[in-house]
């Protein structure tokens, strides 16, 4: 018997996927991810293991460091600071929450693929760095939609917050 598609069959909401225990995996990793740019944001911000005179609170630069790398004519710079603890900010907020995953992982790629430039060069190789894992980690999580458990991914869901 052939069964045609009704109004009150293309209302109902379709069923949603089942959880799967390694789901709940993404969502931790997704949450420690989250925290690494916490972390980074309060430790550049307040100088908890960054000298407190290097403290962004306290007139530091969280740039600074790259005065020595790849790209020294950004280092220190007022808006390049204030966009990069923006940034870690952000980041690590939307992370815990599992909220906009996609453009994060978007953002935060493309914020440590500067980090990785501005270290430039390595001592262990150009692609032998942690930045590049963070960042190949952070697009994994963007495609496993880790947003999903554990946090408000599904909840909040909209096409541009994905």
């Amino acid at each position: 018997m052939h069964h045609s598609l009704t109004e009150a069959d293309s209302a109902e909401e379709p069923a949603e996927d089942p959880v799967r225990p390694l789901d709940y995996v993404w969502g931790v990793a997704r949450i420690a991810a989250g925290s690494l740019f916490l972390w980074a944001y309060v430790d550049r911000a307040f100088g908890l293991v960054t000298p407190v005179h290097q403290a962004w609170m306290y007139g530091g630069s969280p740039t600074s460091a790259i005065r020595h790398g790849g790209l020294p004519a950004l280092a220190g710079q007022p808006w390049v600071d204030g966009l990069f603890m923006f940034g870690l900010l952000g980041f690590g907020l939307c992370l815990v929450l599992g909220v906009a995953t996609r453009a994060v992982a978007t953002a935060g790629g493309i914020t440590l693929a500067l980090m990785w430039a501005a270290a430039l060069p390595l001592p262990g190789g150009p692609f032998a760095h942690e930045y590049i894992v963070y960042a190949v980690g952070l697009a994994l999580l963007a495609v496993v939609r880790a947003g999903d458990t554990l946090g408000l991914g599904r909840l909040v869901a909209r096409p541009y917050l994905k």
